[in-house]
């Protein structure tokens, strides 16, 4: 699931061929071997272009740290609505469910 959200955040930033890696094995659950003949490469490279990809990933978050405000964001929101209870009106969810549409 993580890996499926620093994908959502930081794609741009990475190669095509990174994508389409990414791609095969976290959102469309291919294994390896599948890459390997959807892409005519072997299994090992698979592997290697899968580790090189995901670490990046890593990097990217561990330095703007997007996932993690995210993360954030929605705790505390759950935690204002939970706060909130019934006494919630109108106007607050409101602002609520627009802060949640911003992510």
């Amino acid at each position: 699931m993580r890996m499926n959200y620093l994908y959502d955040f930081y794609h741009t930033l990475l190669t095509d061929k990174q994508r389409k890696y990414i791609e095969l094995y976290y959102l469309e659950d291919f294994a390896f071997s599948e890459i390997a003949e959807e892409l005519e490469v072997t299994r090992q490279a698979v592997y290697d272009n899968l580790k090189r990809s995901k670490d990046l990933l890593e990097h990217y978050e561990e330095n703007l740290g997007m996932y993690r405000n995210f993360v954030s964001r929605q705790s505390l929101m759950k935690r204002l609505r939970e706060k909130l209870g019934q006494n919630e009106d109108e106007e607050i969810t409101i602002i609520l469910d627009e802060l949640e549409a911003l992510d």
